[in-house]
C-alpha cells in the first residue's frame, strides 16, 4: 500500500505500508503479513545497505494483534518501508501484456524524468533507460554474490527498475559455500539457486527489454534496428557484472593496490573452490582471510589458519583429514600471501582495510530464526538491538558491550540452522 512520496534533502522517498491489508492488486490475498517475516524484511534491509548492496529501506515495523492465517495461525505485522521507486520490470510488462503502449510509455516516461532526467531528451531514450537498467542490476547482483547474498524469488515483479533489492521473502546469506545453495524450500528446481541469480537477472531483463521495445517501433514485434539496440543494451549485463564483482571480491580478498588481469581465475576463484570442496563457512572464511596479512611468512600461523576453516567446513574428510588444511594452506602460503606482499601496505592497515568491507555479523537465516524466537517469547527489544548489531557494528571483531548474547552470531552454525531454508508466505 502505498502513501506517497516525499522530498528529502533532494532525495525522493516513495513511502508503503506492507502488511496493511488489500489493495486492488491484492489478487486472491487477504494483504495482511506476519510477523516472522516482517521481522527479516525490517532487518535485511537495512542490513544489506550497511553491507553496501543496493536495496529498499525499512522505516517502522508495527505488531498487531490481528490472527493471520498462513501454513498455521500467526500474529501480523505492518512493516513501513522506503524506496526512491518502487516500480518494477513487471510494471512494464503488465501493461504492455494488454498492448496498451500509451500507458507503458506513460510509466516509461516518468521512470526516466524522476530517475533518470540526463538523458530525458536523448534520441531513443527507452533504450537509454534499458541500458542503463542493465547496469544498474549488473552491479546489485554482483554484489549479493559477492556478499553471499541469494534473493529466493526473482521473477519481474521483484526486480526494481533502479536496480535495488526488494520483497525480501524467503532469503537467505550462505552457510556453507555452496553455489547450487536454495534458499526458498518452494524452489526445489533450484531456478533461483546462488549460482543461476545473475543468468535470471539477465532473462529478466529480456522481459522489460520487450515493452521499451515497442515503445520504440509502436508495435509489438521491433524491427531490425531495435532488436540490435536491444542485443547492444543487454550485452552490457555480463562485462557490467563481472567487473563489479570483481571490483568487490578484489577489496574483500585485500588487493587494493595491486591489479592484475588473473585475479579472478589465479586468486579469487581457488580459494572460492577449497570452500566449495570442503562446505566451508562462507562469511567466516572471508573475515578469515583479513588475519592473513599479519601472519605473513609464518608458516604455523597460516597453517593454524586452514586449521580454523576446517573446522567450520561440513565436509567431514575435510574437517578431519590434513590432506584439505594442507592444500589450504599451501593457497595461503603460495598464492595468496605473495600477492599481499606485493602491494607494499603495512599489514596491521591492510588487515585493517579487509575488516571494514568483511563483516563478522551477518543476517544468516539461523540468526534471523534466532530473534524471531526471541520477539515470540516476548523480547521485542532484542530485534532493534540486533538491528544495531547488524549496522553499527557488522564490521566490528565483538558484539557492543551489553549485547554479550549475541557474540553467537558470528559462531559455528548450530545443527538445527544448518542449510535452512524459507517459504514465500508472509
Amino acid at each position: 500500500m502505498s502513501l506517497g512520496e516525499v522530498l528529502h534533502n533532494s532525495q525522493r522517498w516513495e513511502i508503503q505500508l506492507k502488511g496493511a491489508g488489500r489493495t486492488p492488486y491484492a489478487r486472491f490475498a487477504d494483504g495482511y503479513a506476519v510477523r516472522r517475516s516482517s521481522i527479516r524484511e525490517y532487518l535485511a534491509a537495512e542490513h544489506l545497505h550497511a553491507l553496501g548492496i543496493p536495496t529498499a529501506r525499512s522505516l517502522a515495523l508495527v505488531f498487531t494483534d490481528r490472527v493471520v492465517e498462513r501454513e498455521q495461525p500467526e500474529r501480523g505485522a505492518v512493516l513501513s518501508r522506503l524506496a526512491p521507486s518502487w516500480v518494477r520490470f513487471g510494471s512494464f510488462e503488465l501493461p504492455a501484456s494488454r498492448g496498451d503502449l500509451e500507458l507503458t510509455r506513460q510509466l516509461a516516461d516518468y521512470v526516466v524524468r524522476h530517475h533518470f532526467a540526463e538523458f530525458a531528451d536523448a534520441d531513443s531514450v527507452y533504450m537509454r533507460l534499458l541500458e542503463r537498467v542493465c547496469n544498474l542490476t549488473a552491479r546489485m547482483v554482483a554484489r549479493w554474490q559477492a556478499a553471499g547474498f541469494c534473493h529466493g524469488v526473482m521473477n519481474t515483479d521483484n526486480m526494481s527498475i533502479l536496480g535495488l533489492t526488494i520483497d525480501y521473502g524467503p532469503f537467505a546469506f550462505l552457510d556453507a559455500y555452496d553455489p547450487a545453495f536454495i534458499c526458498n524450500h518452494s524452489d526445489p528446481a533450484g531456478r533461483y539457486a546462488f549460482d543461476e541469480q545473475p543468468r535470471v537477472a539477465l532473462w529478466n531483463l529480456m522481459r522489460l527489454a520487450a515493452p521499451l521495445a515497442a515503445l520504440v517501433d509502436g508495435a509489438a514485434e521491433p524491427g531490425p534496428k531495435t532488436v540490435r539496440m536491444i542485443t547492444d543494451g543487454l550485452n552490457q549485463f555480463g562485462p557490467e557484472f563481472r567487473r563489479e564483482y570483481l571490483q568487490v571480491m578484489r577489496r574483500r580478498f585485500g588487493l587494493f593496490a595491486d591489479h592484475r588481469d588473473d585475479d579472478l581465475e589465479a586468486v579469487i576463484q581457488p580459494y572460492l573452490d577449497l570452500l566449495q570442496e570442503a562446505k566451508a563457512d562462507y562469511i567466516f572464511a572471508m573475515r578469515t582471510l583479513c588475519s592473513v596479512p599479519e601472519t605473513l611468512g609464518n608458516h604455523d600461523k597460516l597453517t593454524a589458519l586452514a586449521a580454523r576453516l576446517a573446522e567450520r567446513s561440513l565436509n567431514v574428510a575435510c574437517r578431519d583429514t590434513s590432506e584439505w588444511q594442507h592444500r589450504m594452506c599451501n593457497y595461503l602460503e603460495s598464492v595468496y600471501a605473495p600477492r599481499l606482499q606485493a602491494q607494499s601496505i603495512a599489514p596491521a592497515e591492510l588487515a585493517t582495510r579487509m575488516k571494514q568491507v568483511n563483516p563478522t555479523f551477518v543476517l544468516r537465516n539461523w540468526v534471523a530464526q534466532d530473534v524471531i524466537e526471541r520477539a515470540e517469547r516476548g523480547d521485542v527489544a532484542w530485534i532493534d538491538k540486533v538491528l544495531d548489531l547488524l549496522t553499527t557494528h557488522a564490521f566490528d571483531d565483538h558484539a557492543p558491550s551489553g549485547m554479550e548474547d549475541a557474540e553467537k552470531y558470528a559462531g559455528p552454525v548450530p545443527e538445527w540452522g544448518e542449510g535452512l531454508q524459507c517459504s514465500c508466505s508472509s
